[in-house]
């Protein structure tokens, strides 16, 4: 298994837009890709994470972390006006 740990910015004043988009667009992630184990967008409290999302991703193998990725400019392409350009990502391996 393959896990993501995501950290993106939302543009001052549109954090509810998109909290309310990710809705949606969580909802298509887990319809259209059976690889994607979770896929759960996370607000996180503390000045330093003003207008943050973390998104915690678990995928069954690297092949469906791939086809997500293919697929995330498309089911994304509301969410990206929304967001400062960069994204922290972290990609984990499992221990145990």
């Amino acid at each position: 298994m393959v896990t993501i740990i995501a950290t993106v910015e939302v543009k001052e004043g549109k954090i509810e837009e998109a909290k309310e988009f990710l809705k949606e667009m969580v909802a298509q992630i887990k319809a259209s890709e059976p690889g994607t184990l979770e896929y759960i967008p996370h607000t996180v409290k503390g000045c330093d994470f003003k207008n943050k999302i973390t998104f915690y991703e678990k995928y069954k193998d690297g092949e469906a972390m791939k086809t997500h990725m293919a697929n995330l400019g498309k089911s994304s392409a509301k969410l990206t006006p929304l967001l400062v350009p960069g994204m922290d990502l972290k990609t984990c391996f499992e221990i145990v």
